[in-house]
């Protein structure tokens, strides 16, 4: 297999000789009979996945632009190289390159099943064996040429990118490393010049190369842990071609006979200008840049960086080749703590806090999920290519840009001294007199994180015995909430639904209307209400976390506490209800995958997309408009006659962001399975047209709350009866968009009855009565809620 990933991929076609290749004794094809050949089989091999696969129009599409791309690229490559016409392995690779197009149509469809990984595994395959032909094809009828090894070359590279960017939807965005590192050295090379210099065949090279693809295949159907294992090994055993190889064309720089010297070893004056600028920009971006994105402004860009001026004088005074590594250590950390502070940014931007270096990593596949409900595939995996591209490209940058710096301060020995004893005497004056100008920005950054990451470490045993103690962890069912048997009891969660929908005048008016009007509406109906505020574990996001606090009782504000708590047997809320007596279910309608944790919440039964009967579409985020979800609870757990009583937790998401295309209110009686909601999305706003503009934003979120609490409220005046207890409560407050830098995290709660021993009970909770609580509202932490509720009706630990 030519390597299509690695700097020393010598494609078994390469000619063996400079000078034009031979000829074959059979006469070769125009170009435009086979391209056109090779268009008709591409849409061939397109028909038959559409037959067997249920390839569907996104798939057609993105392999039709593949197609007229290649074609595109080849117009321009054949009169660059002098080709006239194919040869015999050029056709074999041609046909490859169909072979990747259909690889291209089954990744793009996001139609297709996920899961059925087949027909993708069986076509790359083949595409991958076939690689093996045209070098030998070449061979035997003399027809190896510099533009046929490069042909070949580039179908293999695009095949592992396409291949790794679907992996990675699977493994984790790493895997988009190995694809894009051949990308990178490409890119690389245009700025470095000596790294374009021919290798010395290795057949190690090679064979890592081969791998890579064969790999990525095989991991598509492999158990999780051992496709992650063995792809790590994969993308480990390239990063050592790589820089084998990188440091083989360092070394012989300036004796390459394929570059000249002028390029290699002596840049031009505009050049090492250049160079010199964006390395030294590029490297105060990393020692002066915040973690926060609204505290980027050009002051912050005005000081000087005491660990800039402390590394300078390390590398003037270490021997060389000491010199050479602090430098490159220098260049890596700075490029891992740069990505550490985007991730910082985005975090408080969404979560409005820091990245967590040990666990925060579980966010990304659910952020992945989220643009591919927003955005589409497309969108998403190009996000995923374009930040691995941004990660890999700001450690190299960051490395050769330290090595950069180091050699002017090195062959400029006595300027760069007396510069820097200048200027760590002006740091030391500035810092005594309190000067913002000395900045140590980097350092703290740098402690911060390192402070953070031991106390995450240290934070598993201590939750564990949170875990482990218990008061309710034994009761028997007959002791828990016997004051409401007989009753329906709904725990329901609005997405981001926070205090900020109550109270920001931006927002608030809207929401409180429907709030004021809904508390009247109810009253008309029999029921009451009180309300309150609780603090929220999370922010902006990970709902989950806030679900697993109210139920267990605990404050769970991280994904390994999540993970430590679902994997054990507290007692949740759900399970007190079902060892009580109640039939429990879960309503999460937004889970597409499985949901494992419906088991430790104590759910007799979990609905969610699959299995709730929905035939609409979406609504970005929102698999299943609201109140869909509360009519099929209706439908299948409330309605029958003869059951259990219901205890149930439903989980709202009309109101996840972005907060477009949003869904109307209809008739109770006509929503059926769904198909009516069809023209809604079309209808609504567009997230172009949202996002355009903060108060728009605004504007929508506080439109799909009142969604949500108008589905909530028709549902109890249209359903609710004597028996029906309903709580209802944000999940957590939405993103700094919405709710300003320096937001609480607390939501507002309210508990709904018609039953006034179950108001009598909760009057000394202090709640205020209506839906709409006041900003004097009693505030409780939201982990304790569980053991308040159980004691309150009558539970006795």
């Amino acid at each position: 297999m030519a390597a299509p990933t690695a700097p020393t991929l010598e494609s078994p076609r390469t000619p063996v000789a400079p000078g034009p290749a031979p000829r074959s004794s059979r006469r070769p094809l125009p170009p435009f009979v086979p391209l056109t050949i090779a268009m008709v089989a591409l849409v061939a091999l397109l028909a038959a996945l559409t037959w067997v696969a249920g390839l569907k129009p996104p798939g057609w599409l993105a392999a039709v632009a593949f197609a007229v791309a290649g074609w595109a690229v080849l117009a321009e490559a054949l009169p660059r190289f002098g080709v006239r016409r194919f040869g015999p392995a050029d056709i074999v690779t041609l046909t490859r390159s169909v072979l990747v197009g259909g690889v291209v149509a089954l990744i793009a469809d996001t139609s297709h099943p996920r899961g059925s990984v087949w027909p993708l595994v069986v076509i790359a395959s083949v595409a991958l064996a076939m690689d093996a032909v045209d070098g030998k094809v070449a061979r035997r009828t003399g027809t190896a040429s510099e533009f046929g090894a490069r042909f070949d070359m580039e179908v293999d590279a695009f095949l592992i990118l396409v291949l790794s960017a679907f992996a990675a939807t699977q493994l984790g965005w790493w895997v988009l490393a190995i694809g894009a590192m051949r990308y990178l050295f490409v890119a690389a090379a245009r700025l470095w010049p000596w790294l374009r210099a021919p290798l010395p065949v290795r057949m190690s090279s090679k064979a890592v190369a081969a791998a890579q693809g064969i790999v990525l295949t095989v991991a598509l159907v492999l158990p999780h842990t051992v496709a992650v294992v063995l792809t790590a090994v994969a993308l480990a055993a390239l990063t050592w071609s790589f820089a084998h190889d990188i440091r083989w064309l360092h070394r012989h720089r300036d004796t390459a006979p394929a570059v000249k010297k002028t390029e290699a070893g002596d840049e031009s004056p505009r050049r090492r200008r250049v160079l010199t600028t964006l390395g030294s920009l590029l490297v105060l971006f990393a020692l002066l840049a915040p973690n926060e994105l609204s505290a980027l402004t050009p002051a912050t860009f005005a000081r000087i960086p005491v660990e800039g001026l402390a590394v300078a004088a390390l590398v003037l005074v270490l021997p060389p080749r000491s010199r050479w590594v602090a430098a490159a250590l220098t260049g890596v950390g700075l490029g891992v703590l740069t990505i550490l502070k985007l991730f910082d940014m985005g975090f408080h931007e969404t979560l409005a806090r820091p990245f967590h270096p040990v666990y925060d990593w579980t966010f990304l596949g659910p952020a992945v999920d989220f643009l591919n409900d927003s955005v589409g595939w497309f969108g998403a995996v190009g996000a995923v290519i374009v930040a691995a591209l941004l990660a890999a490209g700001l450690i190299v940058g960051m490395t050769l840009a330290a090595l950069r710096l180091t050699r002017l301060a090195v062959g400029r020995r006595s300027t760069a001294t007396r510069g820097v004893a200048v200027l760590g005497v002006v740091w030391v004056s500035l810092a005594v007199l309190g000067q913002p100008v000395a900045a140590n920005s980097a350092a703290n950054e740098v402690f911060d994180d390192l402070r953070q990451v031991r106390a995450d470490l240290l934070d598993p045993g201590v939750f564990e015995q949170q875990v482990a103690n218990d008061p309710f962890r034994y009761t028997a069912g007959a002791n828990l909430l016997p004051e409401l048997r007989g009753k329906d009891v709904l725990v329901t969660f609005v997405e981001s639904y926070g205090r900020v929908a109550v109270e920001d005048p931006a927002v608030a008016p809207g929401v409180d209307a429907v709030l004021d009007r809904g508390t009247d509406q109810l009253r008309a109906a029999g029921f009451e209400a009180r309300s309150a505020f609780m603090t929220s574990s999370t922010f902006g996001g990970g709902s989950w976390l806030a679900h697993a606090s109210l139920q267990a009782g605990l404050w769970v504000d991280s994904q390994p506490r999540y993970d430590t708590l679902t994997s054990g047997d507290r007692l949740t809320l759900t399970g007190a209800f079902k060892r009580g007596g109640w039939r429990t279910v879960g309503v999460s309608p937004s889970i597409t995958q499985d949901w494992p944790e419906a088991k430790f919440f104590g759910y007799d039964k979990a609905y969610v997309k699959d299995n709730v009967g929905y035939k609409g579409p979406n609504f970005s985020y929102a698999k299943v408009p609201d109140q869909y979800s509360m009519a099929a609870l209706q439908r299948t757990e409330l309605a029958p006659a003869d059951r259990a009583p219901v205890m149930a937790e439903i989980d709202l998401v009309s109101s996840h962001i972005p907060w477009t295309h949003l869904p109307r209110m209809i008739d109770w009686n006509d929503i059926g399975d769904g198909s009516v909601y069809k023209p809604m999305p079309a209808q609504g706003k567009s997230q172009a047209e949202v996002w355009s503009d903060t108060g728009k934003v605004r504007e929508a979120f506080g439109q799909s709350i009142q969604y949500s609490l108008n589905t909530l409220i028709g549902f109890l005046t249209t359903y609710g009866t004597d028996n029906t207890v309903m709580v209802f409560l944000g999940d957590h407050q939405p993103s700094p968009v919405v709710s300003g830098d320096n937001a609480s995290h607390d939501v507002p709660i309210t508990i709904v009855a018609k039953d006034p021993e179950v108001l009598d009970a909760v009057a000394g909770w202090g709640w205020e009565p209506g839906l709409n609580p006041t900003p004097d509202a009693p505030l409780w932490r939201m982990d304790q809620f569980r053991d308040r509720f159980l004691t309150t009706f009558g539970s006795r630990p």
